[in-house]
């Protein structure tokens, strides 16, 4: 069976250049946190995402510093409870780069999002954005769901699919009781 140009591409991310990648790395972290991108890196990851060439599509390449989470120290008490700075968050990297794109870019709609690369300070996400107001979009039957109020702000409320693995929404299970949220099952005392 012959081969299509997404298998080609998918294959060659499956072990990119070092070098190549490196030097583009080096490049993005003298770039700013956000910048907007004319074409994805990753076309057959973003394709299989729902990003379309077409106007109303933006990408963005968004920076993420690696590391641990730290809560602020508190300057009064000396309670051992206080004193714990480490933070354990149950959200992933690519779930907060795409809460602060959409924190960024407050007109768009952030798709989806998937990651272009790793060094040892940063993660590189590119995050497919839609401006629901364009006519193009308004007009595309496939898309135009995004523009309804229902969708607006969806990283922020865990409605991508980075925020749904986060939020354990992937399986379906009688006995994890996971919806409509962990939160919400806590407060019940179950």
């Amino acid at each position: 069976m012959a081969k299509g140009l997404y298998q080609y591409i998918r294959e060659a991310w499956k072990k990119p250049e070092k070098k190549v990648l490196r030097e583009r790395m080096v490049a993005w972290r003298k770039s700013g946190v956000f910048t907007k991108v004319d074409h994805p890196l990753r076309l057959d990851r973003a394709r299989a995402l729902g990003y379309r060439n077409k106007k109303g599509f933006i990408i963005i390449r968004i920076r993420v510093k690696r590391g641990g989470h730290k809560r602020p120290r508190p300057n009064k008490g000396r309670r051992s409870k206080r004193l714990h700075t480490r933070k354990t968050l149950r959200m992933s990297y690519k779930w907060i780069a795409e809460q602060r794109v959409a924190r960024r870019y407050n007109t768009l709609e952030v798709l989806n999002s998937y990651m272009i690369g790793k060094d040892g300070i940063n993660y590189f996400y590119e995050v497919i954005c839609v401006d629901p107001t364009r006519p193009e979009i308004k007009s595309d039957r496939k898309i135009n769901w995004i523009g309804k109020k229902a969708n607006t702000q969806r990283p922020m409320r865990g409605l991508t699919s980075a925020g749904k693995k986060s939020r354990g929404l992937r399986n379906k299970s009688p006995e994890l009781k996971i919806r409509p949220s962990l939160r919400a099952q806590k407060r019940r005392g179950k």
